[in-house]
């Protein structure tokens, strides 16, 4: 079922290129969806398109940088222009920033270059492609949050807050774009398996003491799954918000953290 369920579907999907971005695209290419792929990189975005193809779909590259209302707004409409409607879009794009800085050490610098990735992207992204959602009176919009949107982190302060204005952004454009169809909901993932989990196990190992494999025991020790997430794991979440089995669902965040948030731990890993 999965397998034919986006066929004839158009997806548009920021930060494609690597990581949980990459697996969420190649399993829409297997779900039978033509795909816009947006992003600066398009080098690298290039590499997963034609992983893409290999698999059947139409898949496209569009450069635009998604702090750029302008650049957005031609990219949306290139895609628009190309496929003759977006049906679903996947915001993934993000970045994580300082992982040693309090808030009071964080710079204007600092917090600019989280929010207009994690924040301004999304926003510029969602200005611009629902419109197109809402004439059709069809459409879903799946953001990419986090946990740390729901629990807030320490040395993690701006990341964190971009990812609780995700959520006023979903559940206010569920409000608006409800009653014309329009679905809009976050997914929450906890730790991911990959290069940016490894570079927090390295900060955090050398902030309080310990090695990374002990740390990653800790945030292991600290899911209720006893384990960590795999970017397949948010893929499947990302198609099930995405397609007719969820319709009845907007304004939700959906949590794919092997139970993490679930657990009462301690805010940092204790230093030996």
């Amino acid at each position: 079922m999965q397998h034919e369920e986006f066929r004839g579907k158009v997806v548009l999907v920021t930060g494609p290129a690597k990581g949980m971005g990459r697996a969420i695209t190649l399993a829409f290419a297997r779900a039978g969806a033509g795909l816009s792929l947006a992003g600066r990189d398009t080098a690298a975005i290039e590499g997963v398109a034609a992983e893409a193809r290999v698999l059947g779909s139409d898949a496209r590259v569009y450069r635009a940088d998604l702090a750029d209302g302008a650049e957005v707004a031609a990219m949306v409409q290139r895609t628009l222009a190309d496929f003759g409607a977006i049906d679903v879009l996947v915001n993934v794009a993000g970045v994580s920033g300082p992982l040693r800085k309090t808030l009071w050490e964080h710079t204007e610098d600092d917090y600019d270059a989280v929010m207009d990735v994690n924040v301004r992207g999304l926003f510029l992204t969602m200005k611009h492609v629902l419109p197109a959602m809402v004439a059709r009176r069809s459409g879903r919009v799946v953001n990419i949050g986090g946990t740390y949107g729901t629990t807030g982190k320490d040395y993690r302060s701006i990341y964190s807050a971009s990812k609780w204005a995700l959520r006023g952004l979903t559940k206010s454009a569920a409000l608006e774009a409800g009653p014309h169809g329009v679905g809009v909901n976050l997914v929450c993932p906890g730790s991911v398996e990959g290069p940016r989990f490894e570079g927090v196990l390295e900060a955090t190992a050398g902030r309080v003491g310990r090695t990374p494999e002990e740390v990653r025991a800790f945030y292991e020790g600290n899911c209720a799954l006893r384990r960590i997430s795999t970017d397949e794991d948010i893929a499947d979440a990302v198609l099930f918000m995405a397609g007719e089995r969820s319709r009845n669902i907007t304004g939700q965040e959906l949590v794919v953290d092997a139970g993490s948030v679930l657990m009462a731990y301690p805010p940092a890993m204790p230093p030996r």
